[in-house]
């Protein structure tokens, strides 16, 4: 006991409190550890070592200045990456609790799981896709920012989380935490991205799908609630891995495949898709013949040139890749990327 009646919970401490998590949880002490050995730290577990390096990392500074879904939106209460990614922290870690398992760790994944996003949200992804072999990722981007470009030296289960959060990405990940990512991430987006469109006067909330309003309700604190709930439910009933009950999971793939048409690939929603797309290329091209221009604090030069240059142009915000564009060329994508969606 310390004096002033405070105690002392170091990192012992909390690793013994880990003992009473649910079986399926993952301990800090059982970590497959770091690719370079460091010393333990006397107050915090190796994943909260990850959580706090993740949270002081330039790529997590970076996400507020990012796309979402709505392209240079006029209004401050849409979605951007960052808050999004705060988003999907909040529900990994309801999952997380609820289920007995490491809030810690889900909270690291969660917090990383978007650093590895281009500008432009997933229409940047789309025009880096041609200059790498297999396509661009952001997931994979993601692990080559923490491994590689600002050495975070994370523990494995959060680098895997990070890798595998997206659900097209196999194999899944390895942790019942990172499967609430998973869940969350998806949850999150289907649950603010809903709000923004109606916000944006994209979408009317009577437009979404009979079953997930029935199910899930309105867009919004509620429908991120009965979703969670969906998720405790079908994971407690399975045993074995984090999974939504299956009515209420038929009812969330309804509702993704309607963003997707109504939202994700709508002319309207992705506003100047194809000036991000030529501004992106730009730049890559630009810097390819540039090389010189890449700062060399944010440099893998042991890399070849273009994934020098597709690290560089990935880590952008959209305003930066905006202003260096038309500095670079002479030109206003600025001016002409101007907002479609009008908040109301």
């Amino acid at each position: 006991m310390g004096s002033g009646g405070f105690s002392l919970v170091d990192r012992a401490a909390r690793e013994r409190a880990e003992a009473a998590l649910a079986p399926a949880a993952t301990r800090s002490t059982a970590s497959r550890g770091r690719a370079v050995a460091e010393p333990e730290d006397p107050l915090r577990t190796a994943f909260e070592r990850d959580r706090d390096r993740i949270l002081h990392a330039k790529a997590f500074r970076r996400l507020k200045h990012k796309t979402q879904v709505f392209l240079n939106p006029d209004g401050d209460h849409f979605v951007t990456r960052l808050t999004h990614t705060l988003q999907v922290t909040q529900v990994a870690r309801s999952l997380a609790c609820a289920l007995g398992l490491n809030e810690t760790l889900a909270e690291a994944v969660a917090l990383g799981h978007d650093l590895g996003h281009s500008p432009f949200g997933h229409i940047g992804e789309d025009a880096l896709g041609p200059y790498v072999p297999g396509g661009w990722h952001h997931a994979a981007q993601g692990v080559r920012i923490v491994e590689v470009l600002e050495h975070l030296n994370l523990t494995w289960e959060v680098r895997d989380g990070i890798r595998a959060h997206s659900w097209k990405i196999t194999p899944p990940p390895a942790t019942r935490e990172a499967e609430c990512v998973r869940y969350a991430d998806r949850i999150g987006y289907l649950s603010h991205d809903a709000l923004d469109a109606v916000r944006a006067g994209v979408l009317r909330v009577a437009d979404l799908p009979a079953r997930a309003r029935a199910l899930f309700g309105d867009p919004g604190s509620r429908m991120v609630g009965a979703m969670i709930d969906a998720v405790v439910e079908g994971s407690l009933a399975d045993g074995g891995a984090v999974v939504m009950a299956p009515e209420p999971l038929a009812a969330m793939h309804e509702l993704r495949a309607f963003m997707f048409q109504r939202v994700y690939v709508s002319e309207t929603a992705a506003g100047q898709k194809q000036l991000a797309i030529d501004v992106t290329r730009r730049l890559v091209d630009h810097h390819l013949t540039h090389p010189e221009l890449i700062p060399p604090t944010y440099r893998d030069t042991a890399a070849d040139p273009v994934t020098q240059v597709v690290d560089y142009v990935s880590g952008m915000t959209d305003r930066f890749a905006l202003a260096t564009h038309d500095r670079l060329f002479g030109a206003d994508a600025t001016a002409r990327m101007r907002p479609l969606l009008r908040s109301r």
